[in-house]
């Protein structure tokens, strides 16, 4: 087996990127593409669900301190 016909898994930078691309929804098609040929979709599930957890607790957060502190 040669190397181009090896695939090549996404490390933890590539996966955390993609998932921040695709959620704030600028992720390039070729990216995209590659994703789906090559990564784990579990893997692009688990950090998906850990990104969005801490989008939600630190919108949650700025909120409460702003209503905190307008009395």
């Amino acid at each position: 087996m040669t190397d181009e016909n090896k695939q090549k898994r996404p490390g933890l930078g590539s996966v955390v990127k993609s998932v921040l691309a695709a959620g704030i929804g600028v992720q390039s098609d070729k990216n995209r593409k590659d994703d789906f040929e090559n990564g784990n979709p579990l893997v692009f599930i688990i950090a998906g669900s850990v990104g969005t957890f801490l989008f939600i607790a630190t919108i949650a957060t700025i909120v409460g301190f702003v209503l905190s502190n307008n009395g």
